[in-house]
């Protein structure tokens, strides 16, 4: 598919208004070179007047009605929906992820803002009774109402999708929402401002913001200011922990680093399980919190288990973006290309077997997968976020959760195995937000809750969760 002409936003949305900025962020064309768009870089004084703005329309945000911010958000899902095809090359283009995944992704946001307007819409209080010696009589009346302004800081990896989940349970819950997309993939984030500014017109001033800009420059201006209410995030770890760090008396609801363990044992359906361990890990070139990033595989069928997941790998080779048939795209930069590398060495230099790949062309990297990679290999511990199938062989199941629970990241997890009893007592003890038995980890729309535990992050999202971290309760005894 040939290039388009970049698409340039060069205005912050800030105060109900659109305003030009002094700087811009250069986006890279992951699928054809070169830059693919400009979008506005917003300063610190940007960033001051978007918390002026949403602390100035916090009253107004209040009075609004469950039905009008219902109709706000079908209105945007709409709109997502009117603008899909732009949207999706968009996300090809800056995230460099292949087409039909980009459309699922577009799908899914749109579905995401509906699926808020459904729980805006179911949005009650309580009325409460007293029971207790002293208090027999009161009554009281229990609301619900919102926390205030949400700070949204979002990923490069589902720019769109990730984004409607935390900008659309905050506007669900009634509060002011200054949305900072990433660095690398701001150009979608634009869009859904633009869409969001269209479908709301009667949005209050100063309850939308949109500043794009380098967190180097904005991002402790907005996450250190005491005028903000909740700060939801999705991103690395080490990002989550220093915001963690400057930010104040806040409801922090974060979805960090991921390093998915998938425990396999013998009498688990092989197949079933080498394409679920194949697909996680190579699905948007690893770069996922949830991806597969190892595979404990029982001693027995360890040989067994590689040479399932090599056949399955022929399906996936890096291609044409816009192709649909095609599985595997670059990642986002080189420098994270060179850190998969990094990774890689590693573990071969420390005894693995390299069965396939582990070559490096730029961005993009070669699906790889090692066998008998050994547990002390850094890839058996650190988020990789790259197409490398690892596969670490385990002689029992105290060994499989030894090495599962042995470092700091605790998102998502996985059980192969025809033992309902096992599943169940492995799932109870891994140590990690969410399990799957006999699938890989998968995170859907948000009627699951999930987040993880250690540093993976703090809280669980899902429409009606998120909904509920951004809503605070006011209790009127009568």
């Amino acid at each position: 598919m040939a290039a388009h002409p970049a698409p340039n936003r060069d205005e912050l949305h800030i105060a109900g208004a659109w305003r030009p900025a002094e700087d811009h962020i250069v986006v890279s064309d992951l699928a054809d070179g070169g830059t693919f768009a400009e979008v506005a870089a917003a300063s610190p004084a940007d960033a001051e007047d978007a918390l002026a703005a949403a602390e100035a329309a916090e009253p107004a945000m209040r009075e609004t009605t469950i039905v009008q911010r219902a109709n706000w958000l079908t209105a945007i899902a709409d709109g997502i929906e009117a603008r899909e095809s732009e949207l999706a090359e968009v996300i090809v283009r800056e995230a460099g992820k292949p087409i039909s995944s980009a459309r699922g992704e577009v799908a899914a946001a749109a579905e995401r803002f509906r699926r808020a307007a459904e729980e805006a819409r179911d949005l009650q209080g309580d009325y409460v009774e007293g029971t207790t010696a002293g208090h027999e009589g009161w009554r009281a009346v229990v609301r619900p109402e919102p926390v205030g302004t949400v700070l949204c800081i979002t990923p490069y990896n589902y720019p769109l999708s990730t984004t409607a989940l935390q900008v659309a349970p905050a506007l669900a819950a009634g509060n002011a929402v200054i949305l900072k997309p990433a660095t690398k993939t701001p150009v979608s984030g634009a869009i859904l401002a633009e869409i969001i500014v269209e479908a709301a017109p009667d949005l209050p001033d100063g309850a939308f913001g949109f500043v794009p800009g380098r967190a180097s420059e904005i991002g402790d201006v907005l996450a250190a200011d005491d005028r903000l209410n909740a700060i939801a995030m999705t991103g690395s770890s080490g990002a989550g922990k220093h915001v963690a760090e400057v930010s104040g008396m806040v409801e922090l609801h974060m979805e960090l680093g991921g390093n998915a363990p998938a425990v396999v044992f013998p009498d688990a359906d092989l197949d079933a399980a080498a394409s679920a361990v194949t697909k996680g890990s190579f699905k948007y070139a690893g770069q996922r919190c949830s991806a597969v990033s190892r595979a404990l595989v029982h001693e027995d069928v360890h040989d067994e288990v590689v040479e399932r997941i090599e056949a399955e790998m022929d399906d996936w080779v890096p291609g044409d973006l816009f192709d649909p048939d095609t599985k595997l795209g670059p990642l986002i930069s080189e420098s994270q290309a060179e850190w998969v590398e990094e990774l890689v060495a590693d573990a071969v230099e420390r005894g693995a077997t390299l069965v396939r790949g582990g070559e490096r062309d730029g961005r993009v990297f070669e699906p790889t997968l090692l066998a008998d990679v050994p547990h002390d290999a850094r890839i058996v511990h650190e988020e990789q976020f790259g197409p490398v199938a690892v596969v670490a062989p385990v002689a029992d199941e105290a060994e499989a959760l030894a090495v599962a629970n042995g470092g700091d990241l605790g998102l998502d997890a996985a059980v192969f195995t025809a033992d309902y009893d096992r599943a169940m007592r492995v799932a109870e003890r891994l140590e990690a937000g969410g399990v799957r038995i006999n699938g890989a980890p998968s995170h859907g729309l948000g009627d699951i809750p999930f987040g993880g535990v250690k540093d993976s992050g703090i809280g669980r999202e899902g429409i009606g969760h998120t909904i509920e971290a951004f809503l605070t309760t006011k209790s009127i005894v009568l």
